[in-house]
Parts: C-alpha cells; sequence; structure tokens
C-alpha cells in the first residue's frame, strides 16, 4: 500500500533529488547477468526472503550493481518487518541522525524524508524517531526505488540443487493466495530478523505450562487480553521494558518484572564499540577476538532504554524484583504460582522477554540444508569460561554471508544460501540487521554476489567480450603517409674509426 505521507507535497522534491542523485551516479547499472531457465522455467539472480530493513538494503544495493532481486515477505503490504506488528516501543533506540538503509545517498535517508514533510525545525525538536514513522519512512524507500517486493508469499521450504558444475539452483516452494507454486533462484538470501534462524527462546518449563498463560516478547498478541491481570515480566532488556510497558497501559492490574540479575546493567557496550574500523575490521580478525569481543558484550548484556524504563516506571503498579530468578512455576486453578529467592508471585499470565535461539533444524523451510550447516562450534573452542550457546550455535559463513558445509561435499549448493540476519553477527560483525551498519552489511553482501555471478557466468562474459565490435575510431580519422621521399630521409651516419 502507498504510504499516506507519500502524497505529502514536499516529498516530490525530495523524490525528484533522490531521481537526479541516482542519474548522476549511474546508478542504478545496466542489467547485466545473464537470463537463465531450469526446467524450462525463469531462473531469479537473487531471492530474498524477507521484506524488512535488511532485507530492501539488501535488494537496493543489487539494483544498484545491475542485479535483480526479488523478495519475497510473508506479511500483508506494509507491514514487514516487526515496526508495525510485534515491536512495542514508543521511539527507536538508535540516534535518529543515523542513516540507516540509505546506501551513501543523503536524499534517501530518514532524516530527509522527515525534513521534507516536517521542516528542519521539527527535525531539530526530534528526540528519537516514533517506531511507526520509522515504518511510513521504509514504506516510502520501497516506493520510492520501485524494489519488487511480494507480499504474502510464506516460504515453506528452500532446496539447494547443485551438481557441482556451477549451474546449479534453489528451488524455493512458496505458498500464496492459498496456491503453492516453485520458484528457482541462482543465489537466496535469508533477510529473516532476530528470529531469522530459529525461534523464540523459552525456559523448559515455559513449555510445560498451557499456552493461555504464556507468550513470549515477540508474540504477537492483543495486550488489551491482559487487562485486570496481574502480569509478570521475565527479563530487563527493551522487549521486556516495551511488553511491561504496553500491558500497564493496556490497564494490567499489576506488572511485576522478575529479573534474574542484581541489578540492571547501565552502560551499552556494543555502542561504546561502535565505529568504521570495527564496521569493516571484524569480519578479518582472528577468530579469537572475534569472539572475546561478542561474548563480553554478550556477558555484559545491553541495558534497556532509558525512555523505555521510565514509560515503565511512571506507573506505581509497576514493581522491578530484582535477584528473581524463577525457581519454578506451578498451575493454581486460574493463576500460577511463581517461586523465586524473593519469595512467591501469583500472577494470572507470564510474559517472557528472553530473547531468540539459533535452531536451523526446527524451522521446516530449513530442514534439506539444516543439518549441514557449519557452525562456530566446529570452527573454534574458546577459553575455559567463555562458553557462549549464542556463539557457539551461530553459523561459520563464507564472505558473501554464504553458509559453509559442515562436511564439505555432503550438500552441494548450500553456498548459494546467505545468511544476512543477526546469527551472521560473530562472522561478520553487525551489519545485517541493526540501523547503524545496515548500508555497510547491504553492500558487502551485494559486492560479493555480483562477484560470484560474474564467476559462475565467466564463459558467457567472455564470448561477448570476443563478439563485442562496437568500434571506438572508423579509420577515416587520419590519413596514411605515403612513401618517404629522399629530402625526408636522413643517411646513416659513418662509423667513426
Amino acid at each position: 500500500m502507498n504510504s499516506p505521507t507519500a502524497r505529502h507535497p514536499g516529498l516530490a522534491a525530495l523524490e525528484a533529488r533522490l531521481r537526479e542523485d541516482l542519474a548522476w551516479l549511474e546508478l542504478p547499472a545496466r542489467s547485466w547477468v545473464p537470463p537463465r531457465t531450469h526446467e524450462g522455467r525463469p531462473v531469479v539472480s537473487v531471492a530474498i526472503i524477507g521484506g524488512g530493513m535488511a532485507g530492501l538494503a539488501a535488494a537496493a544495493s543489487l539494483a544498484h550493481l545491475g542485479v535483480d532481486a526479488v523478495i519475497f515477505d510473508q506479511s500483508p503490504q506494509g507491514f514487514e518487518g516487526p515496526w508495525a506488528t510485534t515491536a512495542r516501543m514508543e521511539t527507536l533506540r538508535s540516534p535518529k541522525q543515523l542513516t540507516g538503509p540509505a546506501l551513501g545517498l543523503p536524499a534517501l535517508t530518514f532524516r530527509a524524508w522527515f525534513e521534507a514533510q516536517f521542516g528542519g525545525e521539527a527535525w531539530a525538536a526530534l528526540d528519537k524517531i516514533p517506531r511507526l514513522q520509522w515504518m511510513d519512512y521504509l514504506r516510502w524507500y520501497r516506493e520510492v526505488l520501485g524494489l519488487d517486493v511480494r507480499n504474502d508469499h510464506r516460504i515453506t521450504s528452500i532446496v539447494p540443487l547443485d551438481d557441482g558444475d556451477g549451474d546449479g539452483v534453489v528451488a524455493l516452494s512458496v505458498s500464496h493466495a492459498g496456491r503453492d507454486s516453485v520458484v528457482y533462484a541462482r543465489h537466496v538470501v535469508l533477510a529473516t530478523g532476530r528470529d531469522g534462524l530459529g525461534g523464540p527462546s523459552v525456559p523448559a518449563f515455559a513449555k510445560a505450562l498451557p499456552k493461555r498463560f504464556w507468550a513470549h516478547s515477540s508474540d504477537e498478541m492483543d495486550y488489551g487480553t491482559l487487562r485486570g491481570k496481574r502480569v509478570g515480566v521475565i527479563g530487563a532488556g527493551a522487549s521486556a521494558m516495551d511488553s511491561a510497558a504496553t500491558a500497564l497501559e493496556a490497564g494490567a492490574a499489576s506488572v511485576d518484572l522478575l529479573i534474574r540479575r542484581a541489578d540492571i546493567p547501565r552502560v551499552n557496550k556494543g555502542k561504546g564499540a561502535g565505529n568504521p574500523g570495527l564496521t569493516h575490521g571484524h569480519a578479518a580478525l582472528p577468530d579469537a577476538w572475534k569472539w572475546r569481543i561478542r561474548h563480553y558484550i554478550n556477558v555484559q548484556q545491553v541495558p534497556p532504554p532509558r525512555g523505555s524504563t521510565l514509560r515503565v516506571s511512571r506507573h506505581e503498579n509497576a514493581r522491578f524484583n530484582l535477584g528473581s530468578p524463577i525457581l519454578d512455576v506451578t498451575v493454581a486453578g486460574n493463576a500460577l504460582h511463581v517461586r523465586t529467592p524473593q519469595g512467591l508471585f501469583e500472577l494470572d499470565f507470564l510474559v517472557f522477554a528472553t530473547g531468540f535461539n539459533i535452531d536451523p533444524a526446527s524451522r521446516p523451510e530449513f530442514a534439506s540444508f539444516a543439518r549441514h550447516i557449519r557452525t562456530w562450534s566446529d570452527r573454534y573452542t574458546p577459553p575455559a569460561g567463555d562458553e557462549d550457546r549464542e556463539l557457539t550455535d551461530s553459523p561459520d559463513l563464507g564472505p558473501a554471508f554464504e553458509f559453509l558445509e559442515k562436511t564439505p561435499g555432503t550438500c552441494p549448493g548450500l553456498a548459494r544460501i546467505h545468511c544476512f540476519c543477526a546469527p551472521a553477527t560473530l562472522s561478520h560483525g553487525a551489519l545485517s540487521g541493526d540501523i547503524p551498519a545496515v548500508s555497510d552489511g547491504a553492500k558487502r553482501l551485494s559486492l560479493a554476489l555480483a562477484a560470484v555471478l560474474y564467476r559462475e557466468d565467466i564463459g558467457h562474459h567472455y564470448a561477448n567480450l570476443e563478439a563485442f565490435e562496437e568500434p571506438e575510431v572508423f579509420g577515416d580519422e587520419w590519413t596514411p603517409a605515403g612513401p618517404p621521399t629522399t629530402s625526408a630521409v636522413h643517411p646513416e651516419p659513418e662509423p667513426q674509426r
């Protein structure tokens, strides 16, 4: 759908400026990837699964390089990613001036989009970007770049078909409007977000509870159903604060935050480490340094934003229970008895703000290749005391974000599937989903894919080189000189004796 803000007259001038900028940079490049067919059907050069921010940035960067890409997203148009569905923060956590998916184009930034409609004074007065306004910006981004996004398309299986001759494809089973079909692509990019290779992480005891008593913070749910209920939120990160505040604003009788730690983290270590050196240098670091950096950030944990925390604490019926890990939970009639070291909590509903796990085998669409993915547990053994489940389970990726085989030769074509989502962080750094460096990640991915596609088609490109016959000169630009005249001939000097 078209965003209502896309009709604002101030955007017309911005869009004209963007078209001019692209023309001056000769973007997008002309198409150069030769068309292919498989079993008589056309093959997409790059299929991207996920039309959120990362998927859009990847498709735009590929288009700039002259590579065709199609995005498949299971959500209705305009509701890709979490922003208008499962995200519950009032504003983004990132500073407003970060350029996000703009790919180095000033006219494509959120700031340009915002000022075109609301002016410079409004920008100066803005603290953080409202969450739903960011979604409006991404809708405009998709529209103004003319990206090919197929909404309401669910991918049910991904099967690499490759006999090692370089002509392999990936078969995507697609469900749309009650019908199933198969799409073939030379390469597939998984731009599937935080839970891109797994799903919500919840403790084992939660799975034993009736589902009417609990939800994960990433679940789509109507928080209005919590009105009048005693709610427990497990965790102290950003999503915990967002869930707690949403429950309180929906009329929950009370919200108890059950926080394992004795204190809430105060410093965002990852923010302090961010700089262009890390962005571009992480992938080339020795394994030990990659692990050390990401493990340290994980151990220190990311604190919740100040604004999100104040959004909770301004409610008198919100309680921050520190040093309260869950010991056990039992069902008592229509309530839950939650036992912690601080005492027993009687609650009506629990929200688990406990993050995500990396477990490709848990996703049916990955069944054909999940067991073949090489992970960091196959690559690196950390020092004693630095074990980290998230890092151990992370995929060990190649330079194009491609999966590598655990045992070479057992899954031909696996390298045609590229992980451009959160689990890529240990291999490539935080380039595949977070706002600060998503453009850098999209460019790295697209440049690497362009190189792979060129290499795969080198015979075709060499034939084009040989067949190229567009003359630069025509032979009428000069007059050939005739034989030299006598006066023009200078005799050889006599050799000296």
